[in-house]
């Protein structure tokens, strides 16, 4: 079946339908991943967009469940040079055009990915919609793709309850409360696999009613959308930053905590997201390889300088990647050092949050 993938500049890309038929209008954004497709695939982050996945092949190594980063996939859309219809794997459970199927995700496939992502370089994101309609009129739909706005989807993806987690190591574990703004599985993995219970909030949870379980320290998870539009979440987290609990941040955490102590942020051209985004950090030169996912930065001139420095900063374009404040257990990084289907490079800054817990007793 013929599907279009049509962006609010005019562009039209035809080629073959997979997942599922449906017709959708979303943020038409790109990654340059490899590998970690199925990570892609179920990372909250991407709620309210479609993806181009940048690397001709997609799918060679079928769905293997248990490297979902959450119980579903979030993205409205999926857009691929090529789909592998036999995947070969020993672990693999699923191809990806059924998972998507089931999944309720409308696809894209046979695309000029690379002019795609060309035209989304040098113009910006930008809104677009996937339809299998021939028969489509574009000055009708035009008018809509334009009208397009990724909101309220923090709330949309995350949990609804409470949930605990417990250590996998023996003796007496450390208690972190995570704050569900779009959390990944593996954000969970990295800490109780250092000897944390975890307990997962709600991304609607007040400050008090976390501090009132008497946590040795707080994390803030990655998520999706404009972090401007959470006033009532960023002001919960300005609570959390004062109670001077431990604090460990990451993506759309580390924005919200920058903007809960007066810093700005602002809307990239088209985004950082991959699996090679070279970061340094600024206190001892040291380059790491990171995955990134996100589309808006922290402004890094914003920073109060008698609250903040610069942490991390992106090597390729000079943006900010990480935050400490000063006189405070706090600190942020705008990638994802727990990264699956990624570089694990800066894991280590999870065991920097543990130091700081038992500092802190």
């Amino acid at each position: 079946m013929k599907a279009f993938l049509i962006l609010e500049d005019g562009h039209v890309f035809t080629g073959e339908s997979i997942g599922a038929v449906k017709e959708v209008i979303s943020e038409i954004v790109f990654n340059t991943s490899m590998t970690g497709y199925l990570e892609v695939l179920t990372d909250p982050s991407y709620a309210g967009q479609a993806v181009v996945m940048t690397y001709p092949l997609i799918g060679n190594y079928g769905i293997c469940r248990e490297d979902m980063e959450n119980a579903r996939a979030w993205h409205s859309g999926y857009i691929v040079r090529e789909i592998a219809r036999t995947p070969s794997n020993f672990r693999s459970e699923d191809s990806i055009e059924h998972f998507l199927k089931q999944q309720d995700i409308p696809g894209i496939q046979g695309v000029d990915t690379r002019a795609l992502t060309k035209i989304l370089r040098e113009k910006g994101t930008m809104n677009g919609m996937i339809t299998t309609n021939e028969d489509y009129d574009l000055e009708e739909v035009l008018p809509k793709i334009k009208a397009y706005k990724v909101t309220g989807v923090v709330k949309k993806v995350s949990r609804k309850e409470k949930k605990l987690y417990k250590s996998e190591l023996e003796g007496e574990a450390k208690k972190v409360a995570l704050l569900d703004i779009g959390t990944k599985r593996n954000i969970v993995r990295c800490l109780t696999k250092r000897g944390c219970d975890v307990t997962v909030y709600p991304a609607t949870t007040t400050a008090s009613e976390i501090l009132r379980d008497n946590p040795d320290g707080i994390m803030l998870s990655n998520g999706p959308g404009d972090p401007k539009e959470c006033q009532d979440i960023i002001a919960e987290i300005k609570k959390l930053y004062d109670s001077d609990v431990p604090i460990f941040a990451i993506c759309l955490g580390h924005q919200m905590m920058a903007l809960a102590n007066g810093a700005d942020t602002e809307k990239m051209k088209y985004g950082h997201r991959g699996v090679n985004h070279p970061v340094k950090n600024v206190e001892d030169g040291k380059v790491y390889i990171s995955s990134q996912n996100h589309g808006y930065v922290v402004k890094q001139d914003s920073l109060p300088k008698d609250i903040a420095k610069p942490l991390f900063i992106n090597v390729n374009d000079k943006t900010c990647e990480g935050v400490r404040y000063l006189n405070k257990n706090v600190f942020t990084v705008q990638f994802h050092p727990e990264a699956c289907g990624g570089p694990q490079d800066s894991e280590f800054l999870f065991d920097e949050f543990i130091k700081m817990m038992e500092v802190n007793a």
